[in-house]
């Protein structure tokens, strides 16, 4: 790469897909919170905003450097492909957002980034082992959730049964400002990684840096967008997370969000880039589940299932069709 316009077009078209994550994703940060009465929307959003920037100082880059160098070999594509990437996620999750439909930024980017490097260099420039976590863990994520859910559940069940429901109310309002919080950490940890990785292989390749270590700055300006998107907030998307799949009170709001921040935080340490909204949609099934099967609205989450499988070849089929314009463009 050798265009330094070209660069710069990246890292703001990068940070714009990292707000348009945080937009999207939002929902996931606050509709149990919402749904349950504990905050008022926009105390929900700052409260998530701030702990998803607090994760910037926290946790480390093993996401970013499993989405840099680990799904595409860098040295076969163009600058117009990580711009064609990016540009075919955030229009994945515009249409979505629009559906309100809670589907995975984190899958819109590798489908996305993925099918831009197909349409340019052919299968060449997929390295294959590497996709092999991040679609194994479509599966996994919200099956992991659910099962955490039902455990946390049944062990905080048991644990304040004795309780009037009154008291339990009134401790879980609290307690859910920490599991809110947990789970924004976890949300942070995770998805912005993902635009750092694509910002540093794109330095990568133009050779400002010579190793996958992810700058500072890099690291700052990317969580900064994460929380802005997550001010801004994605409404549709809140309802549907927070009250078509199950209804939620505080007690059953502190055991999903909890579940989640265990799996994003478990899955972020190992560098696995899973999808934070399968992940919490999981656990929000595993919580209804746990008190009776048909507290599940199962139409719902069928329908929400499908936005998930077509995600990455949708995003896909978005980047390898901005590739050709782009290419076009440039010729």
């Amino acid at each position: 790469m050798n265009s330094f316009p070209l660069l710069i077009a990246i890292v703001f078209i990068t940070l714009a897909f990292d707000f348009s994550n945080g937009w999207h994703d939002a929902a996931n940060s606050i509709a149990t919170i919402v749904s349950t009465r504990v905050l008022k929307p926009l105390w929900a959003v700052l409260w998530a905003a701030f702990w998803n920037f607090v994760a910037a100082f926290i946790f480390g880059t093993a996401v970013a450097k499993t989405i840099g160098g680990g799904l595409v070999r860098i040295e076969m594509v163009s600058e117009y492909v990580l711009i064609a990437g990016l540009l075919g996620a955030i229009s994945w999750n515009l249409f979505t957002l629009i559906l309100g439909l809670p589907t995975s930024s984190s899958h819109a980017l590798m489908g996305g980034y993925g099918g831009a490097a197909l349409s340019s260099a052919g299968t060449a420039a997929i390295i294959g082992k590497g996709w092999v976590n991040p679609i194994l863990f479509i599966f996994l994520a919200p099956f992991i959730g659910l099962i955490i859910a039902v455990i946390v559940t049944v062990i905080t069940s048991w644990a304040v049964h004795e309780h009037p429901p009154q008291r339990v109310d009134k401790w879980f309002r609290r307690l859910q400002l920490v599991s809110a919080a947990g789970y924004s950490l976890g949300h942070g940890s995770n998805d912005a990684q993902k635009s750092m990785g694509i910002i540093t292989a794109a330095l990568m390749a133009s050779g400002l840096i010579s190793k996958d270590v992810v700058p500072y700055w890099v690291i700052v300006i990317c969580y900064l967008a994460m929380a802005g998107g997550t001010m801004a907030g994605g409404w549709r998307v809140v309802r549907t997370m927070g009250q078509r799949i199950t209804k939620l009170n505080p007690f059953g709001g502190f055991s999903a969000e909890t579940s989640a921040a265990i799996t994003l935080l478990g899955t972020a340490h190992f560098g696995i880039p899973v999808s934070t909204t399968h992940t919490i949609t999981g656990a929000i099934v595993g919580v209804g589940a746990s008190r009776r099967m048909t507290a599940v609205r199962w139409g719902v989450t069928r329908r929400i299932v499908w936005a998930w499988v077509l995600t990455i070849p949708g995003a896909g089929l978005m980047g390898v069709l901005l590739e050709h314009v782009l290419r076009f463009w440039s010729h």
